[in-house]
């Protein structure tokens, strides 16, 4: 699981001039599944293609960097300026940027690999939301579908949540919500029965899962943020958003926009219909 977009639920600050600056409205949490069997393949993958590149960059640049040094982040990806900055990526030519980004999202359909994004419109937040409870308020819309994912697909096994590592507050705060859910279930009343008791923590730079989540998390980020389902990256994952094999109609349970009051519900609607549309017609 990772994030796109920032946690502070404000979209407007004024500053002592008086002037009014626009804050980042949405705030957009992303998880992506892989079966036990198959991490070891898909971490091995990955990792060799980075210590391939990282050779190249010994021979021509004569600069050691470890593994933990080949971070893929989206922000770098798209922003030149943060890319020339970073250590591996800053490294590499277009075209070996574009095969290594190519490599990541194409392990969504190596490993059938489903998607569960929850979109946060900050824009319709009562008052009382802070930080803490605006990732707490995501992370529990997010496992509510993990759990009845699991519960559909994968009744004998239980999720293992893997989150960035943030801070020490945040994380504690995270995993005894979760414990929450765990006794009392979610504020909706769905019992949490199908992921094991407590997340777990990891350095972004270490999972390229985590990594993988990174970039479809900015790709569903861009395209509500400009209200454009037809953004390139959000067209590359949108078929591994999870939708039950059995259900009838339009909706995509691994998708969800929040507050239902929001105008990118029927954003997300839209595109649910024509999609489904779309599968028809095939």
């Amino acid at each position: 699981m990772d994030e796109s977009g920032t946690k502070d639920p404000r979209t407007q600050i004024v500053r002592a001039d008086g002037t009014v600056t626009d804050l980042d409205h949405l705030y957009v949490l992303v998880g992506v599944s892989l079966f036990e069997m198959r991490w070891f393949k898909f971490e091995a993958y990955l990792n060799g293609l980075k210590l391939a590149l990282a050779e190249r960059i010994r021979r021509t640049d004569h600069e050691r960097l470890d593994l933990c040094q080949c971070e893929v982040k989206s922000v770098c990806v798209r922003i030149p300026k943060r890319r020339r900055a970073h250590p591996f990526l800053g490294r590499l030519t277009d075209g070996e940027l574009q095969h290594l980004v190519d490599a990541y999202y194409g392990q969504l359909a190596y490993h059938a690999m489903r998607i569960f994004a929850v979109v946060i419109d900050k824009r319709h937040l009562h008052d009382f939301m802070d930080e803490e409870k605006l990732h707490r308020k995501a992370y529990e819309l997010l496992i509510e579908r993990v759990e009845w994912f699991m519960r559909k697909e994968h009744g004998r096994h239980k999720a293992l949540m893997v989150l960035d590592d943030t801070s020490r507050q945040m994380n504690a705060s995270l995993a005894m919500k979760h414990s929450f859910f765990q006794r009392e279930g979610t504020s909706s009343g769905a019992r949490i029965s199908h992921i094991v008791e407590l997340p777990m923590f990891v350095a972004s730079e270490l999972s390229n899962g985590v990594q993988l989540a990174d970039l479809c998390a900015y790709s569903v980020y861009r395209a509500f943020a400009d209200e454009d389902l037809q953004y390139e990256f959000f067209r590359r994952i949108e078929g591994s958003l999870y939708r039950a094999p059995d259900r009838l109609g339009p909706q995509v349970e691994g998708l969800k926009v929040f507050p239902d009051d929001s105008p990118l519900v029927d954003v997300a609607r839209d595109w649910c219909t024509e999609r489904a549309r779309a599968g028809l017609n095939e």
